[in-house]
């Protein structure tokens, strides 16, 4: 008897002996690994921001200057591998200003370009008028290409809905904000359709004689481009000096990526409410390709 009860306070012993390792087990399955986590959310970044500099990068419109074909408040996507790669790629421009590019190749007339002007870290973007070797000019607000004038045909005036992203302040667009007889407003927009002698063709806003609607001629270098924006008086392009304008022709290396199409557009009216979140969005801007539209150059 004695026997047997000693025997079974020596079970009951091994038994709590083996109990002490599942509690540690289980102790260790309950922490996190922190530094895992960290690793896992670094590569993340990493993989995102690869994506950003490589591939394609989401752009907000801040600005009027490519008025009629992106608005304040679109968003759109970039390409940054059409052109290959330089310095000015990286999301972040760490990288230091260096001449060239990695599988280069340069815009084509029309194309609508994000890039980073030579004195200047900030974003632009703007449409590619010149290439190299080009002689480019302005006369009256139309530009010459090459001593010949670029294609201008009048358009019906744009009726664009008045927004919170699109106000139609008077400094911008005097004289024009219309009612209609709902008593809804509009910027009524005089509109001009250029084609370019590759064929390209798109909608500008010429708001009227301008101090930069004559240009003299310009020989574009080597590996430059000169560039415009559409909202052709707004716009603080090539013909404009530093630090407002890009001060004149832009390497191919400062080129960032080409814009490719809109995913979304906000009138400027969203809040914390949720249900702004929704009703915020521009309808019929989605989806918008903006690569350019060319022409029949025999039909010209």
């Amino acid at each position: 008897m004695t026997q047997a009860l000693e025997k079974r306070k020596q079970d009951m012993s091994l038994e709590k002996v083996d109990e002490q390792p599942n509690k540690k087990d289980d102790s260790e399955k309950g922490k996190t690994d922190w530094i895992g986590e960290i690793k896992s959310i670094a590569l993340l970044l990493l993989a995102v921001l690869a994506f950003h500099s490589l591939v394609a990068k989401p752009f907000y419109i801040p600005s009027v200057s490519m008025m009629p074909s992106l608005l304040v408040g679109d968003r759109l996507i970039v390409s940054k591998y059409a052109y290959g790669w330089s310095w000015v790629s990286p999301t972040f421009h760490i990288l230091p200003r260096m001449e060239g590019r990695l599988f280069g190749a340069l815009p084509q007339r029309g194309d609508i370009v994000i890039l980073t002007p030579k004195d200047q870290s900030s974003d632009y973007i703007k449409r590619v008028i010149g290439l190299p070797g080009d002689m480019l000019e302005l006369r009256g607000g139309q530009v010459f290409l090459n001593g010949a004038p670029i294609k201008q045909e009048v358009q019906p005036d744009l009726m664009l809905p008045v927004d919170a992203n699109s106000p139609c302040e008077s400094r911008e667009f005097p004289g024009l904000r219309v009612t209609d007889e709902s008593g809804q407003s509009f910027c009524k927009l005089p509109i001009l359709r250029e084609t370019l002698p590759n064929g390209v063709s798109y909608d500008i806003i010429d708001l009227g004689p301008q101090s930069s609607d004559d240009i003299p001629p310009v020989i574009i270098p080597e590996d430059h481009v000169y560039l415009l924006g559409d909202n052709r008086d707004l716009s603080a392009d090539s013909r404009v000096a530093s630090p407002l304008g890009l001060n004149g022709t832009i390497p191919w290396e400062n080129i960032g990526g080409r814009a490719e199409f809109i995913t979304f557009s906000l009138d400027g009216t969203t809040t914390f409410n949720p249900v702004s979140w929704f009703t915020s969005f521009r309808g019929g801007r989605a989806g918008t390709s903006l690569r350019p539209k060319k022409e029949s150059i025999a039909a010209r």
